[in-house]
């Protein structure tokens, strides 16, 4: 393959995603003008026409969205062995910016720390996601990785360590009933509003921080939505409602006025480290191999799949 034939290419695929000319050309620094040469030339080597254009609107044409979706992989592992290449003639370089949500807990802390002694000439940095928005800073390419709350379900997106089981507790405020209680089932979650999650985070993702209904399938109250663990938290302080947690998040976070009750009946929490398929790098799968050194090292549960569900 020629470099006239890779750029073509290129822009292809960047106008498949983008849909506007002048958006792809700055993806790639290239003029609109250009972008349309070489789309046109694209066009000319296969006979037939890609891409349909009128004063209003960009789209592909049947054969367009063919070549899209079988291309778009293949590229993609182009670019991935070549990135591999690189990595094992010059190590792992550059900036690896990992997201997270709340607090970067110690097990995070750990596998920077020894990706940071195995790749000294990468540096990175950490960004903190929205509670609310959990996936959206990797889509949008704010981050390259990042340690969410489980579950997700995008298949865009690949799961890497799982980690942090938890057990999962009922924060309340100190003035609620249920603070005097040493320990609650779900059922009992019939009996009292659940502050939720509103925003971008996709609905299973919510439901799964604030269910509808106890495993019996009594429905739970719902109570105010909030974008940001703060938030909830105050309003559960304000006994407005009351927020599902893990120990750790609410030692980081504790408030005196709020009490954390141990809660039976309910899967534990887990965190993982997220990433989206087509913009896996060197540099994200050292990080997953730290991550799971500091992890597998440490007394707790083992790498799961995406299909490997919680017991």
């Amino acid at each position: 393959m020629s470099s006239l034939e890779a750029r073509e290419l290129e822009a292809f695929l960047a106008l498949a995603e983008e849909l506007h000319f002048g958006r792809a050309g700055e993806r790639l620094y290239l003029s609109q003008s250009r972008v349309s040469q070489l789309l046109r030339a694209l066009e000319n080597r296969i006979g037939a026409r890609l891409v349909e254009r009128t004063s209003r609107r960009v789209r592909l044409t049947p054969l367009g969205e063919q070549l899209f979706e079988g291309l778009r992989p293949a590229f993609d592992a182009i670019l991935a062995t070549l990135d591999d290449v690189r990595t094992v003639a010059r190590g792992v370089e550059g900036v690896l910016r990992i997201g997270f949500q709340g607090t970067a807990n110690d097990h995070v802390m750990d596998a920077m720390a020894l990706f940071q002694n195995r790749h000294p000439d990468c540096a990175t940095e950490i960004v903190e996601i929205p509670f609310s928005d959990p996936f959206g800073p990797i889509h949008r390419r704010e981050v390259d990785t990042a340690v969410v709350l489980l579950p997700v379900e995008e298949s865009d997106l690949v799961l890497g360590q799982v980690f942090s089981e938890q057990p999962q507790a009922l924060a309340v405020s100190s003035r609620h009933p249920f603070a005097q209680r040493d320990s609650l089932s779900a059922e009992d979650l019939a009996a009292c509003p659940l502050i939720s999650v509103q925003g971008a985070a996709p609905e299973y993702w919510r439901r799964a921080q604030a269910p509808s209904t106890t495993p019996e399938g009594l429905a739970i109250p719902a109570g105010p939505t909030v974008t940001t663990l703060q938030e909830g938290l105050a309003l559960v302080q304000a006994d407005r409602g009351a927020m599902l947690l893990c120990r750790p998040a609410a030692d980081y976070y504790g408030r005196r006025a709020i009490t954390l009750v141990p809660l039976t009946g309910l899967a534990d929490s887990y965190l993982g480290l997220v990433w989206h398929r087509n913009h896996e790098t060197a540099r994200i799968r050292a990080f997953s191999q730290a991550l799971a050194t500091v992890t597998d090292g440490a007394a707790g549960p083992r790498r799961r799949r995406r299909d490997d569900k919680p017991n």
